[in-house]
């Protein structure tokens, strides 16, 4: 079995389909619109994806992609993520006049970067392990990383600072995906199911009648993000979270009844997510 992740090796993802998939290849792509489409066209058997993190926020993009390919969710897990400042050997924290990283994980030691090297310039990469390697292939003692201690072995750079991350509760919730629509692929402890919707009347209220076929029914609704149509200024997509399964009764009916008030609708999985794990 082959799985899909954004990166290189040393990255977040790739440490998240290990848990995932333990027994799978993994294979890295470069972004993460590549990793669904090869997901969706078999290249691949899975693929794992970072949805949002604790500190940060989610990760818009791959909301859009959960709508637009022809992939389901079938498993979620929390990675707890911990940063390491990195550079080539004998580099000195004084002189860092540059901090490569991902905007998600430049975004997670914003407070660390400010108060330690207010010096430095923040710039944006594609991925952690990603500037780790280019960093260490520049040979810059000026230039630091932000990834994970295990990219900072991959190529052989030298740990300036451990556990920078601005709060030690630091997690990023990773999704596994593959191909074939949701409603077939319901997971057998399924005890999330998430669902894309658009209302069908922008006008007082509308948002509460969605909501309400939740309530009426009292589930439990663990998560709620907005990201606007494409093409459509002012009009919105909401992406829901919902405790329990789509083989529920209760929620398929819930499901049925919001159709009745929304102009699209798609299911997205029904699908095992892990607590997050002890601090």
């Amino acid at each position: 079995m082959t799985v899909a992740f954004q990166g290189v090796a040393g990255a977040y993802s790739e440490a998240a389909a290990a848990q995932l998939y333990p027994d799978a290849t993994p294979a890295p792509y470069d972004t993460f619109d590549a990793v669904f489409a090869a997901v969706e066209s078999g290249t691949v058997e899975a693929g794992v994806v970072p949805i949002e993190n604790s500190l940060f926020g989610s990760v818009h993009a791959n909301y859009d992609y959960l709508r637009t390919h022809h992939v389901h969710v079938e498993v979620g897990q929390f990675l707890r993520i911990r940063h390491c400042l990195m550079a080539p050997s004998g580099a000195s924290m004084d002189a860092i006049e540059a901090v490569h990283s991902h905007p998600q994980a430049l975004g997670q030691c914003q407070g660390y970067l400010s108060d330690t090297l207010p010096q430095a310039q923040s710039v944006a990469a594609y991925d952690t392990a990603g500037a780790a390697r280019d960093v260490a292939e520049s040979g810059t003692a000026t230039h630091a990383a932000i990834a994970s201690r295990q990219a900072a072995a991959e190529y052989g750079l030298q740990v300036l600072a451990e556990g920078i991350e601005d709060h030690d509760r630091n997690y990023t919730r990773f999704l596994g995906i593959r191909a074939g629509t949701a409603k077939d692929h319901v997971h057998p402890q399924a005890n999330r199911t998430s669902v894309v919707f658009a209302l069908r009347e922008n006008v007082p209220g509308a948002l509460f009648k969605s909501l309400a076929v939740f309530a009426l029914r009292e589930l439990d609704l663990c998560k709620m993000e907005s990201r606007p149509q494409f093409g459509t200024p002012g009009q919105y997509l909401f992406y829901v979270d919902v405790a329990g399964s789509y083989a529920d009764l209760p929620l398929r009916r819930a499901l049925d009844h919001l159709s009745e008030i929304t102009t699209e609708q798609k299911l997205l999985g029904a699908y095992y997510e892990a607590p997050v794990p002890p601090a």
